[in-house]
């Protein structure tokens, strides 16, 4: 219907230092947020240990104490 025979043109550069650099940008990122994913996974099972062995001194000392006479 509106064929005109216009033809469209796609102009694409070519900058291979540019997609180079894009490149090292985007692995940095990915790298930045896997070492932030791992080192929130250390926290959370260091503070789990933490946590546990505060409450298991916490009940033992309990129940030591609970042989007490006092």
């Amino acid at each position: 219907m509106f064929d005109n025979h216009r033809q469209d043109y796609v102009i694409q550069s070519n900058d291979p230092k540019g997609d180079e650099g894009f490149g090292k940008v985007l692995g940095f990122v990915i790298c930045f947020v896997l070492f932030l994913g791992a080192l929130q996974v250390a926290y959370d099972a260091v503070a789990g240990w933490y946590d546990a062995a505060v409450n298991w001194g916490r009940e033992t000392a309990a129940y030591v104490a609970s042989f007490w006479p006092f």
